[in-house]
């Protein structure tokens, strides 16, 4: 029987397995495939994308303050028009921020030891010269 699970015709079903008396017939879940992890565009690209996202975002500003203007002139307002056009800028700012933190542009500035090395979060003492780092916001009462 082994052997005909191992060389059984490709038209013949393969056969399932039986489960014993008293074994719950719920299977754990299968576990999902992982996600292929995706690699930056170069930065010229990113650049790129950016200067078109700011055109973009600027021209859809330009045209949500036109139609507030002509709503507002012609005492006609709706809100279901101006949403969507204040949502389209914000995807566009959203998506602006996404391609500024992939081009380094909100990265926080590294503390740095007497001796100019940087210094590592939690670090108590510099890797390079070994002078001890001061705590710049002691709290109170200690």
């Amino acid at each position: 029987m082994a052997l005909r699970s191992v060389f059984r015709r490709r038209d013949e079903p393969a056969e399932t397995p039986v489960p014993a008396p008293g074994t719950p017939n719920d299977e754990a879940p299968a576990p999902l495939p992982r996600a292929r992890r995706r690699t930056a565009p170069p930065p010229s690209e990113l650049r790129r994308e950016r200067r078109a996202l700011l055109r973009a975002r600027e021209e859809r500003l330009r045209d949500l303050g036109g139609v507030v203007l002509e709503m507002y002139r012609q005492d006609d307002f709706r809100e279901s028009l101006l949403s969507e056009l204040s949502a389209e800028v914000t995807a566009l700012e959203e998506r602006l921020r996404e391609v500024d933190v992939l081009l380094g542009g909100y990265r926080p500035t590294a503390a740095r030891c007497v001796c100019g090395a940087p210094l590592f979060w939690g670090a108590r003492f510099c890797a390079s010269c070994g002078r001890a780092v001061v705590a710049s916001a002691e709290p109170a009462g200690r």
